[in-house]
């Protein structure tokens, strides 16, 4: 018989998700995590946005489980306490040709499910009256919420229905057995094995180097994944109340653009930017010498910031499987038994909405492992 029933790979956002909503009925789980704490890498470090599910392509997994990861948090916390606040969005068409533009991801917003409204120059000028703007799309349904929180609550739950979570432990190893896996781990240089009967592999940032320790070829299954650096600026508190909600521009290439940000300190935070690590190496740096491009990329939209206005402030690393300049794939999400490995679940790829939609992609993986 295996050591445990459920092996959870990643201790990030999404992988306590799973294992807050598995370990009810399956308490014999472990969650493993090579950092000190969980939560360490992608997961603390972003926007903390409850995205509303705007811009993804209809039918996909990020339309679906955004859309209903949106609610389930808002519900979650809500009843359990944790910092949250729907502060609503507005996306601004900064000149006449970016109405179009507008216009389209309105009719995919509202096709995905998503509540939004349209609004002229004037109505956009009484809610943000400091921005630019010829037309904008306001979401109500937009929040924000405390990602720390949120990962203290799916800790806490998962624990109190008897799973264990693991810290300082890396997997170094994954081998089929009869009925189920060993996993190879190494804790302060030290080794030792244990054997599961299921994997999940939620490993965020290095999830394609776990699939790859299971026999997946990444190239050819389009696993391999690609650090996207995103930095953030703050902006002087003599000009943090310029806005009052989130804004944002309409996307012009990777990303969703730089946008505003008001976090729980009530500091006005525009970010992020896309900076493609080829190297894969973990830099949380944030270069002084963008200030210039960053300011600039903010007067788009609220042109009452100068440079001298910004201060470097934070940066975070998205795991991406399309390549510099590709558009946007969607989560991958597989259980892995057509290819030999059954009761392996691999999630790789999950970069935003990732955050928002962990209560749904917990249900989701759940789902293909006993539904």
């Amino acid at each position: 018989m295996p050591d445990f029933e459920v092996t959870i790979i990643g201790a990030g956002v999404i992988g306590l998700a799973i294992a807050a909503r598995l370990s009810e009925r399956h308490p014999n789980l472990v969650v493993v995590e090579k950092n000190e704490k969980y939560g360490m890498e992608t997961s603390s470090r972003n926007s903390e946005v409850i995205h509303a599910g705007i811009y993804y392509q209809p039918g996909s997994l990020k339309a679906r489980l955004c859309v209903e990861g949106r609610e389930e948090l808002y519900a979650l916390c809500g009843k359990h306490g944790v910092p949250h606040k729907k502060i609503t969005k507005i996306i601004t068409a900064t000149n006449p040709e970016e109405l179009a533009r507008i216009e389209a991801i309105y009719r995919n917003g509202t096709t995905n499910g998503v509540e939004l409204k349209m609004l002229d120059r004037q109505a956009t000028l009484k809610l943000e009256p400091n921005i630019n703007t010829v037309g904008s799309i306001f979401s109500p349904s937009t929040g924000i919420i405390s990602a720390h929180g949120l990962m203290d609550y799916f800790y806490h739950t998962a624990v109190a229905y008897g799973a264990t979570v693991q810290h300082h432990c890396e997997v170094i190893g994954i081998d089929p057995l009869s009925g189920g896996y060993r996993i190879t781990i190494d804790e302060h240089g030290h080794r030792s094995s244990f054997t599961t009967e299921k994997v999940i592999n939620a490993a965020g940032l290095f999830a394609d180097h776990i699939a790859s320790m299971i026999g997946i070829d990444l190239e050819r299954t389009g696993y391999k994944q690609y650090f996207a650096k995103g930095s953030y600026f703050v902006v002087t508190p003599s000009k943090a109340q310029l806005v009052s909600r989130l804004v944002y521009p309409v996307p012009l290439n990777e990303g969703l653009g730089v946008h505003a940000v008001l976090d729980w300190g009530g500091r006005l935070k525009f970010g992020p930017d896309v900076e493609y690590l080829h190297d894969k190496k973990i830099d949380y740096t944030v270069a002084e010498s963008k200030r210039g491009a960053f300011a600039a990329s903010i007067r788009r939209i609220l042109p009452a910031i100068e440079d001298e206005d910004i201060a470097p402030d934070m940066s975070g690393i998205r795991p991406k499987i399309q390549k510099e300049g590709e558009p946007p794939k969607d989560f991958l999400i597989v259980h892995e038994r057509e290819r030999g490995t059954e009761g392996v679940v691999n999630l790789v790829g999950m970069d935003s909405p990732g955050l928002t939609s962990s209560p749904a992609i917990a249900r989701y993986v759940e789902d293909l492992l006993y539904g």
